[in-house]
């Protein structure tokens, strides 16, 4: 018959404990809406919502460095689904892109061995979304196809590279850290290197200047406020460099681009951070730290507002957010103009110590309102930020002004009765910052806030090791229904976790001991024996603590009572196996002998007792034979008491259940079962003891094997004894057929051997110093192996077995890991996972799945049967709501999905919509009754967010860049900034500000004559023709002779902008141009401009559909965007965005337009059909069609 073994499924798992200082940037939190955290060679993937380690994958040897999840800005079908991609890199120079549903590494990179020092997904790209740079030390960026492994291009630069930042809106931007300076690059682009070293520029330290969080006295003049900020950032000749003094860009912890608003970068210093003006070159404003405040270590700037999440070094973090340039309250206030970011919420600090501190921050980058902190004990803090209504009163003592929510959800106004998550992201938390000369929107539901952090959840890791760890009894038959698969790892600072393995959760924490837990062991499934020594005295004596535990009540008692002080250290601790007996053993002292049960010393053995240096119980024992006879005694008495009384049949049932509940009892309580136990000397003599009751009875003794050495450790598991010794040989002895066999393993000192659970397995875990094995001892032969620097790079603290066919394994790294009987590490499959509580992620389901969950959610009819359960409740109610229209559905599954390319498509596409909408309306209401054209701008109640760049309305695109050029103007240092700032002015139109900077220029300087005569040039342009044709002439030779910027200022002082945009097209500046267009020139100018520009965005070189689709929404080129989403075949998209458009009538227009084509062609009825479907204004060319017939009818 084939041995039986229940096997309870346990995952093969990794607890993960504290992080190695090389983890400190492996952390990342991606689209996907997972965190991914590097913890020594290990990643774990953290499910942010509810707090829960879904993934552990290892294959890297060394520490991690960079994790980096892949980005989500591309069109998800079945072909390119939604997929759980990752690249990580370690010290060794390795990099790995996993697919994490799988835990297997999809392709493996390697090109130099030290470590990487940056990664990141190229996303601004519609060719390919495999492709990834990295930064190799010392100076190489190479970029490599993720998805093969392939080598694109390398490239090498002069100086150590410290990490990059991407331009988040010209793809061709890119900036580096260098250990001396900021390395500019332009020209970078996926198809071959940058061909220029790039512009290199140097930063003086600004840690010398004061803290200048105050604005200066009033008395002062305005410009020394500025001054201040100045001598911050210069940008010098490329080959020189500034003195010794001056550099300590050591000090510059960090360096990105501001995802919130164009050309804008942020330096990082301990105590301040510079916001840069690319454009200038120089710092637009400081957000610096009194010289009491904590120095800050990261920051995370916001794409949906201009804030700012700051890191400070006590774990605390802070959001920022930049206050409108210029108060309202205080028209006449002379105070510095620069960005001032105001502190709006900050949560609580940690306890920093030695050994705890705040290694990371990451911001969901979907939503942009949570945050997780990494701290170095392997901690992960999950702060959420609320917003809360304010009262008004609590205001105006704090000196900031107001934050507003928006009025709007999901990028449409609320209805009247519309459910509404506020917290949902910060853009639906707090609404815009107000631009100068702008009037805060006096909406009556416009509700002032205030931002609060809020902590939602804790994952907390396993303390420093030495571990001991010891698995529960195992599961039988008899415990099946009740069984929990309990781990307790004893600490160094003796504590004793209690980890269930089904989950790999935390079960209980319990403060057991005073010092180092040594020693473990379970005496029922719900109560263990730990035992912990104190550090020796100068006599070599300790204070031995032996505890006994019940976990259910959390009850801890001294075992030993009042013994334990000075005396030899407890060696082990050994239970038998009916859990009845105990033995101790100490160094130096003879063994004690206990009674679990009553918690009594049955004997403290001789003085001349022999010592012990290996010991185990037997597995054998009577309590079946003492049982049987206790049952017939039982019988045999009841049987005679019911003879003797005549009683009635109901008072004999009373007695026999009386009897039967007493004998249990008894049997429960009485019987002590013998058992035995064998242990060797230093001789390596083996002893054979017997223990019944409170009798204990010496047996037989076996002589030393010669082969041996001192023996170290003993295992028994039916008829199999094995020895190990500290030379590493195993000796299996068959005690049936008194055979005995010695295996040398060449591996030293053997320090553990335990056997697995399950009636007949004979499989026997192995532990050395370098590693472990696992033996079969029927076959007495190897089954798999583990050895550090081999296959592993940790080396083993402690072994047990946790079920028939898994091991569990405590390492040096932290970690408790319970792999396989091969002892490979490997990473699980996810969907093998047993989670305490359900994950959203779409992520995580097969392609087909995720985007039927997807179609699911936004084309439901919804009806009140709606069955399909979404963790998040309010997320429930709200999609549930009747009122959600379709766009705002659209967006808030993107969000949901953490879906990038849809979301920023929805959001563009519902603001345009609406707007056109909107204007269209006005347009039918006005006397003119005109048809509404491309050129039709929306009101400006409501705008686009500025991070959206050029394509927001044109009205508040110039206010804002004049609001910059303002800026700019308060900022100059030099020359050069007066005149980069007067160039900007006459682009923008504003000429008599410029014709002021143009005649600051000092009588010294070179360009003097130049400028003044520019000046007056300016002052004296009229609209004659001569002048303008002249002047037209002198600027088309300036571009021709490669001087397009001076050429394309002179077109714009003569109101040739339109001119000025087609050269700046012409000579590939479609940015500038675009830029110009919004700035200077009329809605139907600008339309061409950009229309021409979304047309070479598809041309096959660039190749970037998705931007120039955007483009075109912003243009209200509605007709158009449906039939290129249809062309690139995103169907679903294009259904819903032309049902969004049939919704709100902007295909109206269209359908007009047809209608006169067909007129214009004399096909009446046709004209007639098409008018009929175009609204109100088809109303009218209906009119006169038919007035047209009678009129010919007439005739």
């Amino acid at each position: 018959m084939i041995p039986y073994t229940v096997n309870i499924k346990l995952a093969a798992r990794t607890l993960t404990g504290t992080l190695n200082l090389q983890n400190k940037t492996a952390v990342d939190w991606g689209w996907q809406g997972l965190i991914a955290q590097g913890c020594h060679s290990s990643i774990l993937i953290i499910d942010p919502k509810t707090s829960q380690t879904i993934q552990v994958l290892e294959k890297h040897k060394a520490n991690v460095v960079k994790v980096k999840w892949s980005r989500e800005n591309y069109y998800h079908n079945v072909s390119s689904p939604y997929c759980l991609r990752l690249a990580s890199g370690d010290a060794s120079g390795k990099i790995i892109v996993w697919d994490v549903v799988s835990g297997t590494a999809h392709c493996e990179i390697q090109e130099h061995s030290k470590p990487i020092q940056d990664l990141e997904w190229l996303w601004n790209q519609d060719a390919s979304r495999d492709l990834l740079l990295a930064i190799h030390p010392p100076n190489y960026i190479v970029l490599w196809n993720g998805d093969t492994g392939t080598k694109l291009w390398k490239k090498s630069y002069a100086e150590n590279i410290l990490s990059f930042s991407f331009d988040p809106f010209d793809p061709s931007n890119m900036a580096l850290l260098t250990s001396e300076g900021i390395v500019f690059i332009t020209d970078f682009t996926h198809s071959k290197p940058p061909g220029s070293a790039g512009k290199k520029v140097y930063i003086a330290s600004p840690h010398a200047s004061p803290a200048h969080t105050k604005p200066v006295p009033a008395a002062a003049p305005a410009p020394t406020g500025a001054k201040k900020a100045l001598n911050k950032v210069k940008v010098l000749i490329i080959n020189e460099k500034p003195t010794a003094e001056a550099v300590t860009l050591n000090d510059c912890l960090q360096l990105s681009y501001l995802p919130s608003k164009r050309n804008h970068m942020l330096l990082l210093y301990p105590r301040e951070i510079l916001i840069l003006d690319l454009e200038l070159s120089q710092t637009v404003g400081v957000v610096a730290i009194e010289r009491s405040g904590v120095p800050f270590i990261q920051v995370i700037p916001c794409a949906q507002r201009d804030a700012l999440y700051c890191l400070h070094e006590n774990g605390c973090i802070t959001l920022r957010v930049c206050r409108s340039t210029t108060t309202l309250e205080e028209p006449n206030c002379t105070s510095v103009h620069e960005l001032v970011y105001d502190l709006r919420s900050q949560c609580d600090a940690i306890r920093v110590t030695k050994t705890v501190r705040p290694y990371r921050m990451v911001v969901c980058p979907v939503n942009e309102n949570n945050a997780a902190l990494m701290v170095s004990d392997g901690r992960a803090m999950l702060w959420e930020l609320k917003a809360h209504t304010a009262k008004a009163a609590a205001n105006p003592s704090s000196g900031l002004s107001p934050l507003y929510s928006p009025v709007s959800f999901c990028g449409a106004p609320l209805g009247p009765n519309q459910k509404r998550i506020q917290d949902l992201s910060l853009n639906s938390m707090i609404g815009q910052t107000l631009i100068p000369g702008e009037a805060p929107p006096l909406s009556s539901n416009q509700q002032e806030v205030q931002l609060k952090f809020l902590l939602t959840g804790l994952l907390s890791g396993l303390p420093l090791p030495p571990f001991a760890i010891r698995m529960c009894p195992p599961l039988t038959t008899k415990n099946i229904n009740h069984y929990q698969p309990l781990l307790a790892v004893g600490t160094s600072n003796g504590s004793v976790l209690v980890y269930n393995l089904t989950s790999g959760l935390l079960h209980k924490e319990l403060s057991v001991h005073s010092c180092e837990v040594r020693g473990i062991e379970w005496v029922s499934l719900t109560s263990f024996l730990s035992f912990a020594t104190s550090s020796p005295n100068n006599m070599g004596l300790v204070r031995n603590e032996l505890q006994h535990v019940d976990l259910p009540t959390g009850r801890c008692f001294a075992f030993r009572g009042e013994r334990g002080n000075d005396e030899p250290p407890i060696e082990m601790i050994k239970v038998s196996h009916l859990k009845q007996y105990l033995v101790v053993v100490f160094r130096d002292k003879p063994l004690e002998l206990w009674d679990i049960r009553t918690g009594t010393l049955l004997r403290e053995m001789a003085k001349n007792f022999p010592a012990v240096t290996a010991l185990e119980w037997s597995p054998s024992h009577n309590l079946k034979s003492l049982k049987k006879k206790q049952m017939a005694a039982r019988e045999a008495m009841a049987r005679q008491t019911v003879s003797d009384a005549e009683q009635s049949s109901v008072e004999s049932s009373v007695i026999s259940l009386l009897q039967d509940a007493e004998s249990k009892s008894e049997t429960s309580q009485a019987i002590s079962a013998r058992e035995h136990f064998v242990f060797t000397d230093t001789d390596g003599q083996v002893y054979h003891i017997t223990v019944e009751g409170n009798t204990v009875k010496d047996g037989a003794r076996i002589p030393p094997d010669g082969s041996m050495g001192s023996i170290a450790c003993i295992a028994w598991k039916g008829d199999t004894l094995v020895l190990g010794d500290v030379d590493g040989n195993l000796n299996f002895w068959d005690l049936k057929a008194r055979l005995s066999r010695g295996i040398p393993t060449h591996r030293g000192w053997v320090k553990k051997i335990r056997f697995a659970p399950g009636k007949g397995n004979q499989k026997l875990l192995v532990m050395y110093t370098d590693g472990a094995e696992v033996w079969d001892t029927k076959e007495v032969q190897m089954v798999s192996s583990m050895r550090i620097g081999r296959n592993v790079n940790y080396r083993i603290l402690d072994i047990d077995w946790c079920t028939s066919d898994k091991v569990v394994l405590a390492s040096d790294d932290g970690c408790i890991r319970v792999l396989e009987m091969a002892m490979k590490s490997a990473s699980y499959r996810m969907d093998e996972q047993d989670l305490t509580d359900p994950v959203w992620c779409p992520y995580l389901l097969v392609p087909r799945a995720a985007l039927t969950l997807k179609a699911f959610l936004l084309l439901q009819p919804w009806s009140g049967t709606f069955t399909m359960d979404i963790t998040q409740v309010d997320m429930k109610s709200v999609l549930l709501d009747p009122v959600l229209s379709l766009l705002q559905r659209c967006l808030l599954v993107s969000r949901l999905f953490g879906d990038e390319s849809d979301l920023h498509f929805w959001t563009v596409a519902s603001h345009y919509l609406q707007a056109f909408a909107q204007a269209r309306q006005l347009s039918v209401l006005s006397a003119e009754g005109q048809t509404q054209s491309d050129a039709t701008q929306p009101p400006p109640q409501n705008h686009l967010d500025i991070c959206h760049d050029v394509l927001c309305e044109s009205s508040y695109f110039q206010k804002f860049q004049l609001d910059r050029v303002h800026l700019q103007e308060v900022k100059r240092s030099s020359y050069e900034h007066t005149k980069k700032c007067a160039d900007q002015l006459l682009l923008l139109g504003q000429t008599d500000r410029a014709v002021q900077l143009l005649l600051e220029t000092s009588a010294d300087n070179s360009s003097y004559y130049c400028d003044s005569l520019k000046a007056c040039l300016v002052t004296t342009i009229t609209s004659s023709g001569p002048s303008q044709s002249t002047i037209k002439l002198v600027a088309t030779n300036m571009i021709a002779n490669g001087k397009l910027a001076e050429g394309v200022q002179l077109l714009c002082l003569i109101d040739k902008a339109a001119d000025a945009c087609r050269y700046l097209q012409t000579y590939g500046e479609w940015n500038r141009a675009a830029w110009l267009a919004k700035v200077r020139l009329s809605p139907a100018e600008s339309s061409d401009v950009l229309k021409r520009w979304a047309e070479h965005l598809c041309s096959p070189q660039v190749n970037h559909k998705s931007k120039a689709i955007l483009v075109l929404l912003s243009l209200g080129c509605f007709y158009k965007v449906g039939e290129m989403l249809h062309g690139m075949r995103q169907f679903d998209r294009a259904a819903l965005f032309i049902e969004a458009c049939l919704k709100y009538g902007v295909m109206e227009a269209a359908f007009l337009e047809y209608a006169r084509l067909l007129r214009s062609l004399g096909l009446r009825e046709g004209a007639a059909l098409w008018a009929s479907r175009a609204g109100s204004a088809g109303e009218q060319l209906m009119e006169e069609l038919f007035q047209g017939e009678g009129g010919i009818d007439a005739i």
